[in-house]
């Protein structure tokens, strides 16, 4: 289990990193005279057509319908995996991440609201703040290096995977449109398949990626988001071993994918949506609703809600701080959480689809600002409180 944790940290470690890079050249580009050629590549119509069946969409809504598709994909693998075998496994360990993610969702969300409580468009991105971004979290642990102990990390990393089932769960109640009855019959043939083929021990990985891509393509015609199709279609794929295989089928196909999200899905999508307009952007600006509330939400509202719930659990006795794991590194990775960025965007894209320019400029803002004022000082208090050499 160790080695697979140092194995993940490593990875998104290194997307954290790409992440940065792909948001400055989004920001580069929309504030440059290359904004014209920016902004027309993500409006680029991509169709696929067979027959009279077609989807045309711009590349923006392909990047974030289809390739985040894949994404919520490998979260869907990543969580049946660890309830399966890994953390989520055993409720002594569990514990204590998942009433921290609970507080690290709902505080934000809390603090959001209130802000922007009385705008019916305003108030349509309150789950924004609570969603965590892995990568960059783990990606600010591993500038510290050996200062911070392996248990910190899986806590981090348990946290971060229930925060993102939160989302899913956010995603699937409050972010679905207009029904489509007929796309959701073939949708639900699509499941019903893979549950024969998961049933009869099929181990083969191409009927289930097949009935996948059927699966999204009716979610993407149904009104609810495509991505959840991603997440679904996982939790079919079988946890057994192929003959002569170390890894089950779940296992191998986590492993191929892990590489292509994080150092090509999870950059591409950063930069197609974190291009921000500076021009004009006065303290004003940073002080709407919006970006106020999404930007206290991230900073704030998870030093409280991860902070806050961890201290009342262990105090209540109801779980136990991680092994060599002090109450300022807990404060340290509380902050670390309030990095949104593309979890944050993401559910942003969802929540304020048809809310006008103004809207998607404002939200980018706030995710920014508070996501960079997280980063910086989870990184300063990590570094003061935790003394180098302890890695497990």
């Amino acid at each position: 289990m160790i080695t697979y944790v140092k194995e993940f940290v490593r990875l998104e470690s290194a997307s954290g990193i790409l992440l940065i890079i792909a948001a400055i050249l989004a920001m580069l580009a929309e504030n440059t005279a290359l904004n014209i050629y920016y902004d027309a590549l993500l409006d680029t119509k991509v169709v696929v057509q067979v027959g009279e069946f077609k989807v045309a969409k711009p590349l923006l809504l392909w990047i974030n319908d289809g390739l985040m598709a894949i994404f919520f994909f490998l979260i869907g693998l990543e969580i049946k995996r660890e309830v399966l075998a890994g953390e989520l496994s055993d409720p002594a360990r569990v514990a204590l991440p998942v009433i921290a993610a609970i507080g690290g969702m709902c505080v934000p969300a809390a603090i959001y609201a209130y802000i922007n409580w009385g705008d019916a468009v305003a108030i349509k991105g309150w789950a924004i703040p609570s969603a965590t971004d892995i990568a960059f979290a783990l990606g600010v642990l591993a500038l510290l290096g050996s200062r911070i102990p392996q248990s910190l990390k899986l806590f981090l990393m348990t946290l971060a995977i229930v925060d993102d089932l939160g989302a899913i769960v956010i995603i699937a109640l409050f972010y679905t449109v207009d029904l489509s009855l007929a796309s959701l019959v073939v949708a639900a043939s699509a499941v019903a398949g893979l549950f024969i083929l998961n049933r009869r021990g099929v181990l083969g990985l191409t009927p289930y990626i097949l009935l996948g891509l059927v699966l999204w393509v009716a979610v993407l015609k149904s009104g609810v988001h495509a991505t959840l199709a991603g997440v679904i279609a996982a939790f079919f794929i079988p946890f057994k071993k192929q003959a002569g295989q170390q890894l089950t089928q779940l296992e191998r196909l986590e492993h191929d994918l892990h590489p292509t999200v994080a150092f090509a899905i999870l950059p591409i999508f950063a930069f197609a949506n974190a291009g921000i307009p500076l021009t004009g952007l006065s303290v004003s600006d940073l002080l709407a609703p919006v970006p106020l509330g999404i930007a206290l939400g991230l900073f704030v509202g998870n030093q409280l809600g991860v902070f806050g719930f961890t201290w009342l659990a262990v105090k209540l006795k109801l779980a136990q701080l991680p092994e060599r794991v002090t109450w300022a590194q807990v404060y340290g990775v509380s902050l670390l959480c309030g990095i949104g960025f593309t979890m944050s965007l993401f559910v942003a894209s969802l929540a304020f689809e048809q809310g006008g320019p103004d809207y998607a400029v404002d939200d980018r803002l706030g995710i920014l600002l508070g996501s960079l004022a997280s980063g910086l000082l989870g990184y300063l208090i990590l570094r003061f409180f935790s003394p180098p050499g302890v890695e497990d």
